[in-house]
């Protein structure tokens, strides 16, 4: 089990995330820019994604993301598909996790780590068992166990099951593994989508088995 005894989920963890994401931020920069001018021209202007997340204890902060889709809506103001929403561009800064960038400033505030349970939407809160709300014993991550463990190609149910085993096993080491596993599968773009959809579907319950990210 998670215990706040161990030194590095206190202290030596966030020294880590602040010591790697200052320096990644500085580096990403020019390639952050010109990559969020062309999604500004794509998107018609809007090229930075903020949405509220739980994080650590459920506590909600601003989640930062490159936006790769547009804003395209039917003729009755509906938003259209994923697919028809996400072109050319915004599914290659996907596949290459660029839209990923903005979140080194979320390490750095403090909201995210560089490694644990990825951060879903607030409306999924309520909807939990108590098991899998465990998974906001840690501040969550950029990137996690389940991430590298198949992201939004496995079903909730083995989501949370990776995050919660996380969340029992944290230590330095297995950070590091996370982290090197997770350059290799942003190498190979591996599981950026659900089986059959563009992006992924929607957290309806325990019952379900699909994965938002």
């Amino acid at each position: 089990m998670f215990t706040s005894n161990n030194w590095y989920a206190r202290r030596g963890k966030r020294l880590l995330d602040v010591a790697l994401a200052a320096p990644a931020l500085l580096l990403a920069a020019p390639l952050l820019l010109p990559v969020a001018a062309a999604l500004a021209w794509q998107n018609g202007g809007p090229w930075l994604f903020r949405q509220p997340r739980p994080g650590l204890g459920g506590r909600i902060f601003p989640f930062y993301k490159l936006q790769t889709m547009t804003d395209r809506r039917d003729d009755r103001g509906q938003p259209l598909p994923d697919a028809e929403r996400l072109p050319r561009l915004g599914r290659w800064v996907r596949a290459t996790s660029l839209d990923e960038l903005p979140q080194l400033w979320n390490v750095l505030r403090g909201d995210l780590s560089l490694v644990g349970p990825r951060p879903l939407l607030v409306q999924y809160l309520p909807l939990y068992s108590p098991e899998q709300a465990r998974r906001h014993a840690v501040r969550p991550g950029i990137t996690g166990w389940a991430q590298v463990n198949g992201r939004n190609a496995i079903s909730w149910e083995q989501k949370f099951a990776f995050d919660v085993w996380y969340v029992d096993h944290l230590s330095f080491g297995l950070d590091m593994k996370i982290m090197l596993r997770t350059v290799c599968r942003v190498l190979g773009a591996r599981g950026i989508a659900a089986p059959g959809q563009a992006t992924t579907t929607a957290f309806t319950g325990t019952a379900a088995s699909s994965l938002d990210d």
